[in-house]
């Protein structure tokens, strides 16, 4: 790697016009993803796999280093001063750090189940300003995406990659481990209008809408003309599963599916999943919806709010919202 390529601390400045607060933020939340890369590669070695014993505000089993990343995430954001309340997968509430103007909300390790087995995880983020108003924490928790300032993830894999957007399209940094510096690799990411690979955990299938089901079949049925079928890939880890169709181009879902009581439900989290990587695939030139609204549009009722989404290029993820709307 081109060692004197532009590094992420400049290229943040640049792309927030001078630097300033936002790009102090976004330095520390790299800080972190630096942090989180060196102990993921000894994780085995120093005890911090499997479960912390403990589930979390969604009913998941948490793992140690669900919790320890957290920890290192938070304090990294406390120590810029900038920001003012955290939403995390980890935390029953959002938590308070004092003033700044920021809101972050965080899903620490992404893809956790992965972590026993060597599996790719990451880190999403998604920032926004604080409201300013009477309203208070709740209110600056509960934003729409449509107010995100900055959004992005990182990657743990073969290498540690950062992606982020601020609203002026989205650039990739990778991990130079030597030199402890996020060096641009991929600049001004743009996904393929139609790919040709799809993602979604099919053992859900039977509690899917019939309109999910139909589409899935459809791009699995082969007819050279359309350029089907398409290939499935599918990694557990929504980091991994956007990361390659930000590339390649396809289509990420997480339907609804039926719970218990009967009635459909998403499993992703609006705030730190679907909102973050929604920003991310727009500025991209794709699209993120629920199937049958856009996803920076959702209000959200409450920090952990869970969506249905698909994701992706953008016309594989209209063709998919025809399915779920019965008009194919």
């Amino acid at each position: 790697m081109n060692e004197i390529a532009l590094r992420l601390a400049q290229h943040v400045r640049s792309a927030t016009f001078g630097g300033g607060d936002l790009a102090v933020v976004l330095n520390q939340l790299a800080v972190a993803g630096k942090l989180i890369a060196r102990e993921l590669s000894q994780a085995a070695l120093v005890g911090r796999l499997g479960d912390a014993g403990r589930i979390n505000v969604q009913g998941e089993v948490v793992k140690k280093l669900d919790l320890w990343a957290n920890e290192v995430v938070v304090r990294a954001l406390e120590a810029s001063g900038l920001v003012g309340v955290v939403v995390s997968e980890e935390l029953d509430d959002p938590l308070h750090l004092g003033d700044g103007p920021y809101v972050v909300c965080i899903d620490p390790v992404d893809g956790s189940s992965n972590l026993d087995i060597n599996g790719i995880v990451g880190t999403i983020f998604s920032v926004r300003r604080r409201g300013g108003g009477q309203e208070g924490m709740a209110a600056d928790a509960a934003q729409p995406g449509s107010a995100q300032v900055a959004a992005g993830y990182i990657m743990y894999g073969p290498s540690t990659v950062l992606v982020y957007t601020v609203g002026q399209g989205v650039h990739g940094f990778t991990l130079e481990p030597t030199i402890g510096e996020f060096i641009q690799s991929h600049e001004d990411i743009r996904i393929p209008g139609r790919g040709r690979i799809y993602s979604v955990n099919d053992a859900n299938a039977p509690l899917w809408q019939p309109g999910i089901g139909r589409y899935v079949e459809y791009l699995r049925a082969h007819d050279k003309a359309t350029g089907r079928p398409y290939t499935a890939r599918y990694v557990g880890s929504m980091v991994a599963d956007v990361h390659r169709t930000l590339l390649e181009g396809g289509i990420f879902l997480y339907p609804a599916i039926l719970g218990p009581d009967g009635r459909a439900s998403g499993k992703l989290r609006l705030q730190y999943e679907a909102a973050p990587m929604g920003f991310l695939v727009e500025q991209a030139g794709g699209r993120a919806s629920t199937g049958g609204e856009r996803i920076l549009d959702v209000e959200p009722r409450s920090p952990h709010q869970r969506v249905p989404i698909m994701i992706g290029s953008a016309e594989d993820v209209a063709l998919a919202e025809e399915f779920v709307a019965g008009r194919r």
